[in-house]
């Protein structure tokens, strides 16, 4: 029996035409906006068409009161549903065990192509199945390496990654990137689970390591673990470049822990890969427009944002899935907004401020609308700080919500009431309405957190009874 390998499932030359990297990628950012567009519309319809094969979407479509043929351009976009993880996990459930977005099952096993799988990482809880195509897994790997040539990789750099690895995508996609789309040496670490941290330092001190990868909560504990080695970051580790997740984090806090490397941002989810990413001049998150249609929605009557002082989910269109697990209108649940402006590189792209926190990870408290994620940057303003927190909700007897922020801070302040009222009057007035604090010590928060062992810390314990429960 024979079945198509690999790179025979796709058409690979047209695959880098459609998605271009290096100086061709600089060539497509400063094309004009009709001739982005016009990229856009040929690979939008392409998996309208696709996604009109599988049941998941003509059920959804079908609800909607759509039928083939009435989607026939970008314009049209607004008259499909906006749909995310609980409609993945709903398919899941009615079809075990890989659920019907796919289209994965409707070719003959003998005809198959090479399909592979990974979960999320169950950040919002259980574990939902990705499956990706040949093609849809190099375009998620030449984006990443087209990101990190965006802000400045070069080809002496060696790479050390701290994604985590298992059932997950991140260690291994990343992997991928640097192997197929750079000609740097890399690392891949993964977590403090895999590899342990001191262990991770002394390799990047041996190795000689300019480059980290990563989830920036652990990258900033590192720089810890290193200091209490007797080693400073940016002497001894000869650091120069961190390319991660850094959302609300403070940029400067963490170029200071790493002895003055610079930190780029870029933001990406599984199933669509990366979104956005800064550029050399870190002047807003660049949407990877060639791959990716980005909206951003109002959270509360579903209106496309197009002002530049109002945030939004970010939905999605990965314009590259065509084939397994089309993509279209997929809310992320992450929060953007617009940046207004010119590019100071002359690139025609739409750019984002990055990530401003969550909509399915928020308290609402006295009217005010509370994000976990985006409470690092008010408590990088402390120098008692030491980098970790999570939040805790609870409900009193009487119905009154309450968030309390548990904070790991430096030194014998885990007792200092007046540390405490310190935190408690700096979140309020950043934050607009009063939370509880909690110091602890180091460390002291790692077990719910998660943070060696997860990809993105846990951030919110939610602790209040549930809707019908």
């Amino acid at each position: 029996m024979s079945f198509p390998t690999y790179f025979e499932s796709f058409d690979y030359a047209q695959m880098r035409r459609d998605f271009p990297l290096g100086d061709d990628f600089a060539t497509f950012a400063r094309a004009s906006r009709d001739s982005i567009r016009a990229h856009q519309e040929k690979l939008f319809l392409r998996c309208v068409a696709r996604a009109w094969e599988i049941p998941f979407y003509q059920r959804l479509w079908r609800a909607r009161g759509l039928e083939p043929g009435d989607i026939r351009s970008l314009t049209d976009i607004n008259k499909l549903p906006v749909w995310g993880k609980s409609e993945l996990m709903r398919s899941l459930a009615e079809h075990p065990p890989y659920g019907d977005y796919h289209g994965w099952d409707s070719v003959p096993a003998e005809r198959r192509p090479v399909t592979v799988l990974h979960t999320t990482s169950g950040t919002t809880g259980r574990p939902q199945v990705v499956l990706f195509s040949p093609k849809a897994r190099e375009v998620q790997a030449l984006l990443v390496a087209r990101v990190w040539r965006m802000q400045g990789l070069r080809s002496d750099d060696v790479i050390h990654s701290v994604y985590g690895h298992g059932m997950i995508n991140g260690g291994h996609f990343v992997r991928e990137a640097a192997l197929h789309y750079t000609n740097s040496l890399f690392l891949s670490a993964g977590t403090g689970k895999e590899t342990r941290s001191i262990t991770q330092i002394e390799m990047m001190r041996d190795l000689r390591v300019t480059v980290i990868v990563g989830f920036v909560d652990y990258i900033r504990q590192l720089a810890e673990t290193a200091r209490s080695m007797g080693l400073e970051p940016g002497r001894d580790l000869p650091i120069r470049a961190i390319f991660g997740h850094v959302g609300r984090e403070s940029r400067a806090a963490l170029e200071r822990a790493w002895g003055g490397a610079k930190v780029f941002d870029w933001y990406g989810v599984a199933d669509p890969g990366p979104i956005a990413a800064e550029a050399t001049d870190r002047d807003g998150m660049y949407v990877m427009e060639d791959a990716q249609y980005l909206e951003l929605v109002d959270e509360t009557d579903g209106s496309v944002v197009t002002a530049t002082d109002r945030p939004g989910d970010m939905v999605v269109t990965s314009l590259y899935r065509d084939d397994i697990y089309p993509l279209i209108r997929f809310n992320t649940h992450d929060l953007s907004a617009w940046k207004p402006g010119q590019s100071s590189l002359g690139w025609s792209l739409q750019r984002t401020v990055g990530v401003l926190g969550r909509s399915d990870n928020m308290v609402k408290l006295r009217g005010i609308n509370v994000y976990p994620l985006a409470l690092a940057a008010i408590l990088n303003d402390r120098p008692e700080f030491a980098g970790e927190y999570f939040c805790r909700a609870t409900r009193d007897a009487s119905g009154r919500d309450e968030l309390t922020v548990v904070i790991e801070v430096r030194g014998d302040h885990a007792k200092n009431s007046a540390l405490v009222e310190g935190f408690a009057a700096l979140l309020a007035r950043r934050v607009g309405v009063e939370l509880r604090v909690e110091l602890v010590a180091p460390g002291d928060t790692a077990a719910t957190t998660q943070i060696d062992s997860r990809q993105k810390p846990v951030r919110l314990i939610d602790e209040r009874p549930k809707v019908g429960a």
